[in-house]
């Protein structure tokens, strides 16, 4: 990826899509707002870099103006609305950035169907020399992988676990920093596969229309 420089008054757009994180800088007109939804796995942060805006989250409102910032948890109903004459301009982040990535509202705050934006929405191409079909493939062998992983996570978690508790209860400082090293030896490769699977999955979910 290199080492790339932002700049908000000139890179409004995403900069960063990842299924563990998409963030952006985003300019919108006086008065214009967006429609109350939720992501049902993102945390959202909104930093406001100009102009004045009124959020909206789980029914609280506060106006922010720049060097503000505020969060919307996983399946908190939020939008926002610009105030004043002038644009605003704000940094946000969502993570995790996994399709569906919005799940609208309804003004009283009921849940609508899913919102499967294509890729494009988020400044990405896809790649349709890939077929849905050899997608959906690798879509079943990264859930095996990860199943697989996370058996023997599991079974490294008590095994490890049971040492780290011992270490503990008998002031064994080796011995316990060796038993959580194991358990996080075991961790790590299920938090990758977990981003591999985010990885097809955001490939493959768009194309289904």
């Amino acid at each position: 990826m290199g080492f790339s420089v932002y700049d908000y008054r000139k890179d409004v757009r995403n900069v960063l899509v990842t299924p563990q994180i998409r963030s952006r800088f985003l300019r919108m007109e006086p008065g214009q707002s967006a429609q109350l939804h939720s992501h049902d796995l993102g945390h959202e942060i909104f930093l406001i870099l100009e102009g004045r805006v009124e959020f909206e989250i789980d029914g609280e409102v506060e106006e922010l103006g720049p060097g503000q910032m505020c969060v919307a948890l996983a399946d908190q109903p939020h939008k926002v609305r610009v105030l004043g004459n002038e644009p605003m301009t704000m940094y946000l982040s969502v993570t995790p950035h996994i399709h569906p990535t919005h799940t609208p509202r309804t003004a009283d705050g009921e849940r609508l169907p899913h919102n499967f934006a294509p890729t494009s929405a988020y400044d990405v191409e896809p790649d349709i020399d890939v077929s849905v079909s050899e997608l959906v493939t690798r879509q079943i062998e990264m859930a095996q992988r990860l199943s697989e992983l996370t058996q023997k996570c599991a079974a490294v978690q008590e095994e490890m676990g049971d040492q780290l508790k011992t270490a503990v209860a008998d002031s064994n400082e080796e011995g316990a920093i060796a038993a959580r090293q194991a358990m996080w030896d075991a961790i790590y490769p299920v938090y990758k596969a977990i981003s591999d699977l985010g990885d097809v999955w955001n490939e493959l979910a768009p194309r289904v229309n």
